[in-house]
């Protein structure tokens, strides 16, 4: 989750074991995000959870001082990596069902349907098979099958979603106290999310504040 900071919110309230009382977050920081390439050492004292690495991994900031467009060209460029090794993978397998659609019809009838049902039917297809054997044999960083729905939707479609998932994550929260979330996990939900989250990052000033919370 993506939380934006109300203004004049002092340090010492970002911290894990605070965030679920002035919030009604329960989670960790997690580095998210990027620091800006060109970081001024006074500057530093400005970033939340700063790490060591290139780029330099942060677990918030002010918006100017994070490099949130350089996010989102690496996480399309990867995107775009990854789509081309899965069109190898799957070639001349058939569009698969993604995981929603079994999980629907298992939430609509749980008794006839039941979840182990749905995960056995999900996994029988062909395109998946291919895809979790790519997986176990290459390791991790491989296309995987909880995304199938976004990545059939074609390759530019995909690194958008790769894009702006980088920067929105699963979650939004306002400095007004909105909360911004897809209303399941189906692409369609998840797309509206994406659209309302990178609408309000884009209208957001330079000084407001981000931060990243793994729930």
């Amino acid at each position: 989750m993506v939380v934006c900071l109300p203004a004049g919110l002092p340090d010492d309230l970002l911290t894990g074991d605070r965030l679920d009382a002035h919030f009604g977050v329960t989670g960790t920081l997690t580095p998210l995000f990027w620091a800006a390439p060109r970081l001024r050492r006074w500057q530093r004292h400005q970033m939340i959870g700063l790490r060591a690495g290139r780029p330099v991994p942060c677990a918030g900031g002010p918006v100017r001082l994070l490099d949130l467009a350089g996010m989102r060209h690496a996480a399309a460029v990867g995107a775009g990596i990854r789509y081309q090794v899965w069109h190898r993978v799957v070639h001349g397998t058939r569009p698969a069902l993604p995981w929603p659609a079994f999980e629907t019809r298992h939430l609509a009838d749980p008794h006839r349907y039941t979840l182990d049902q749905a995960s056995a039917d999900f996994h029988a297809q062909p395109r998946v098979h291919a895809m979790r054997l790519h997986a176990a044999t290459t390791g991790p960083g491989q296309p995987s099958v909880g995304e199938l729905e976004m990545i059939q939707a074609g390759q530019i479609a995909y690194q958008h979603y790769r894009a702006a998932s980088a920067v929105a994550a699963d979650a939004m929260l306002t400095a007004d106290g909105r909360r911004l979330a897809p209303a399941s996990d189906i692409l369609a939900h998840r797309i509206t999310y994406l659209d309302q989250a990178l609408a309000h990052l884009a209208a957001l000033g330079p000084n407001q504040r981000l931060l990243a919370v793994t729930v």
